[in-house]
């Protein structure tokens, strides 16, 4: 499938992104995912090894838009892992500066 990222054109195929991706391993996800195999990866990681571009030279709506065309399952932030509010202790404890208990 054709698809262009910023501004310059790739052909991509859902087997070449997974071989790509083959053997790398994944940043902890922040924001935007996708799901290669079973492994989650930031959208800006894959976009970087996909294309072989700066991350700061894309977006990741493009590399989203590419990856969801291709049959993978993105996330967006709203879909990720819910954050598990603090007590009112560990609360206190982080305005201090302490680290927070698990």
């Amino acid at each position: 499938m054709r698809c262009v990222i910023a501004r310059f054109p790739f052909d991509l195929s859902k087997s070449g992104v997974v071989a790509s991706m083959k053997g790398i391993k994944p940043e902890p996800v922040v924001g935007e995912s996708v799901l290669i195999g079973r492994r989650h990866y930031p959208v800006k990681q894959v976009g970087e090894v996909i294309t072989r571009q700066d991350r700061r030279d894309f977006s990741a709506q493009e590399v989203t838009r590419a990856m969801t065309r291709l049959g993978f399952t993105c996330q967006g932030i709203s879909q990720a892992a819910p954050v598990r509010p603090l007590t009112p202790m560990q609360e206190a404890s982080a305005l201090f500066g302490a680290t927070t208990l698990a």
